[in-house]
């Protein structure tokens, strides 16, 4: 199979993964809300975040496993993918204990004296913290296996296990109706319980398909010390990711409350929704541009990164867009009374994520050159701004939603440096990505957005539900035929448009 045809096939298996899981997400995210109620749902979202922020101790190290796997895979290095696998088992391992030191000390003892609750909720909260840094070490200890199947591209197994995972979702949601127990704990503990289901799953799978997961763990100090000193330099990126979102969410919650929490909570839901369809394709194309770059195709990469980035940023606008214009009609049918900030985070969060996408493919490049020194200095650095930026922000009295413009400003001047260091590091074309992917991405959004806007503001409907209905069914129908019209190039117009006769002669086939 080619590797056009194996990145069609995976992409296809993970979005009806995600569509199975929106539609499940959908459902059990209104009954938890309801269950658990606002403020308690607030508590969750900052107190699960402080777990999370440790978080950027580990994430540097995931994507330095990652890297180290689907290289080896691409230069057909099987004896080293046996001794890099049982590695990164170990550094997991030990980065575990000293998360848990971490939590148990640091995360302890900032709850007790800043995290912002309502009476009498403490108690709840320390329950919730214990289990977040349970789930948070059985998924960090999980890390070596999910990263084995994404660098051999099984895709298959992840959209089985994420059945399994939204069946779990649903019993959930029936248990928390029915535990006579506390709401919050509960939902806490059962999270637990999926967890270490999903990581037993991972491990039988792993152990009984790829080789380099069965046998005795080694330990071979140079690979240790080499993929510490990627994930060293690749902390500052890690560092910045945590800030932005669980940094800036404990920053909300120190100058506002739990209910500003839950708001930024919602609008975390809607964005990994959209996020997922996204990351789906993401997790398809990533292995390749890696192996690409390992096996020395250079051209290969190039294209992939290009058409990465772009239709990155198309998968996101087609339901920004929508969800966008028609934020209050799906909050009220979705999830009913929210609070009032939460459409306006929602939107902004969609803006932010617009921009974050374009820059998926060439974080891949970059990690898959392994020299990130310099990268990280520079792009990290100025990542971890936003956290002191969004403090003063609040600490001079702005809103709530000064953290997503700033954010916004910064990722802008994130994807320059981007571009520049890729030019020097790769032979990255500036001028290129501009043409194949900036322009185009511009042409779409500036050619699909004006006739749903203009219909949502000057057209009154007689109800919301099909005023939604209609906003949904024009945007994507503009966003569509942009994306084909000013999106595609011409060869991707001809396979769009070969698939389509083909589609057409199995449905309608001739008849003689």
């Amino acid at each position: 199979m080619s590797r056009e045809k194996i990145i069609a096939k995976n992409t296809t298996l993970l979005y009806l993964r995600s569509l199975f899981g929106l539609l499940v997400s959908l459902y059990t995210s209104r009954i938890i809300l309801n269950v658990l109620g606002v403020e308690n749902y607030g508590i969750y979202n900052v107190v699960g975040g402080m777990v999370a922020m440790f978080s950027l101790l580990s994430n540097s190290l995931s994507a330095a496993i990652s890297r180290y796997l689907t290289f080896e895979l691409g230069r057909e290095n099987f004896k080293r993918l046996r001794i890099i696998f049982s590695s990164s088992v170990i550094i997991q391992l030990g980065m575990a204990v000293l998360i848990v030191l971490l939590a148990e000390t640091v995360g302890v003892w900032y709850l007790n004296e800043y995290i912002n609750l309502p009476d009498g909720r403490l108690g709840a909260a320390h329950w919730v913290l214990q289990f977040s840094i349970i789930s948070f070490v059985i998924g960090l200890i999980s890390v070596p296996y999910n990263a084995a199947i994404i660098a051999h591209e099984k895709m298959k197994f992840f959209a089985y296990i994420s059945i399994l995972e939204q069946v779990a979702k649903l019993l959930i949601s029936y248990l928390l109706y029915i535990s006579p127990f506390d709401k919050l704990i509960a939902y806490a503990f059962l999270l637990v319980v999926v967890s270490i289901g999903i990581r037993m799953v991972y491990g039988i799978y792993c152990k009984r398909n790829f080789e380099e997961c069965n046998g005795k763990l080694v330990f071979d100090k140079n690979v240790i010390r080499n993929m510490s000193t990627f994930a060293g330099w690749n902390f500052l990126g890690a560092c910045s990711t945590v800030l932005i979102t669980q940094g800036v969410n404990i920053l909300m919650n120190l100058f506002f409350s739990v209910i500003v929490n839950a708001a930024r909570g919602i609008a975390t839901q809607i964005e990994n929704v959209v996020m997922g369809f996204v990351n789906n394709f993401t997790t398809a194309i990533n292995p390749q541009i890696t192996k690409s770059y390992a096996s020395g195709e250079g051209e290969y990469m190039f294209k992939l990164i290009y058409k990465g980035s772009k239709y990155s940023f198309f998968l996101v606008f087609i339901f920004a867009l929508p969800i966008s214009l028609e934020t209050d009609s799906i909050l009220s049918l979705w999830l009913g009374e929210v609070p009032s900030i939460t459409c306006d985070f929602i939107r902004l969060t969609l803006l932010v994520s617009l921009l974050s996408v374009i820059s998926n493919t060439l974080v891949t490049a970059m990690l898959a050159t392994g020299d990130i020194k310099k990268y990280q200095i520079v792009v990290g650095g100025t990542g971890m701004l936003i956290f002191p930026l969004v403090y003063l922000a609040y600490y001079i009295g702005m809103p709530p939603v000064a953290s997503y413009i700033i954010t916004f400003i910064i990722f802008s001047i994130q994807l320059l440096y981007r571009l520049f260091l890729l030019r020097k590091m790769i032979q990255l074309s500036i001028r290129k990505f501009i043409k194949h992917v900036i322009m185009k991405d511009l042409f779409v959004l500036f050619s699909s957005a004006p006739l749903p806007i203009i219909m949502h503001y000057c057209i009154s409907f007689n109800n919301s539900s099909l005023k939604l209905l209609t906003i949904t069914i024009i945007s994507v129908i503009t966003t569509i035929l942009s994306v084909f019209f000013f999106g595609c190039d011409t060869e991707e117009k001809r396979l769009i448009v070969d698939k389509l006769t083909n589609i057409k002669h199995y449905v309608l086939p001739i008849r003689h």
